[in-house]
């Protein structure tokens, strides 16, 4: 059975964030990102799991290393849909603004 993991529950987490950034400066090796943390290489690759389960990370095999690359695809998409939510509190904003402004005239 394939689990398809939430991509916001993913990157809720401080530690897959700190991933992100750093692939997004280029490909880097499991051991590479580890040695990034003050945690085990388990614990890391279990993050990294978490990301490539989201499709937020996709990875090369090199000989005998794997690469892993930041899918910037999947980070357009995140992206994207952020820019929707902000547009819609924007417009709530303003609506909100309206109507302050009206009680502010009705009680003059």
């Amino acid at each position: 059975m394939d689990v398809r993991r939430d991509v916001f529950q993913a990157i809720a987490d401080p530690t897959r964030r700190a991933i992100i950034l750093l692939l997004a400066v280029g490909a880097m090796t499991p051991n590479g990102i580890a040695e990034h943390f003050q945690t085990s290489r388990q614990a890391v690759s279990k993050h990294i799991k978490v990301l490539a389960e989201c499709d937020i990370l996709t990875y090369q095999q090199q000989g005998r290393e794997i690469y892993y690359h930041l899918n910037t695809d999947k980070m357009k998409e995140i992206e994207k849909w952020l820019d929707q939510f902000r547009q819609l509190l924007a417009k709530r904003f303003d609506q909100l603004d309206n109507v302050l402004y009206q009680l502010k005239q009705n009680k003059k």
